[in-house]
């Protein structure tokens, strides 16, 4: 009995896990096609948006997805496959993500994440 729960637990994990993950997936395609649209239409108008807030909206986005896809890493890697090889190889999608998530905020914001925002 505990070895039949244990492969049904593990199995409706590796469901939420896939779960997430293809909500982060959807929330890039989601904030992508949102943004596109949105700058589209906005050019047709008398004041139209710019390049820059285009890539503001894209940008946080992707970040979104991206932290929705780390969550997703971590309850599979953790409950599925508590292996080294899996843990570093969590750890290294992890730093890369991570890396791209900051790539992308300094983008966006212009600024580091901890430095102070400037008071106008």
């Amino acid at each position: 009995m505990d070895t039949q729960f244990m492969e049904n637990f593990k199995l409706y994990i590796d469901y939420i896990a896939y779960a997430i993950e293809a909500t982060g997936i959807v929330t890039m395609v989601l904030a992508v096609g949102i943004a596109l649209i949105r700058y589209v239409f906005s050019l047709q108008g008398p004041a139209g948006r710019d390049y820059k807030m285009l890539r503001r909206e894209l940008g946080k986005g992707i970040l979104l997805g991206l932290e929705i896809l780390v969550a997703g890493d971590i309850i599979s890697t953790v409950v599925l496959e508590p292996t080294m090889d899996a843990a570093l190889t969590l750890a290294l999608i992890v730093l890369i993500r991570t890396f791209l998530s900051l790539s992308i905020e300094v983008e966006i914001e212009g600024k580091l994440p901890w430095q102070k925002k400037e008071r106008p």
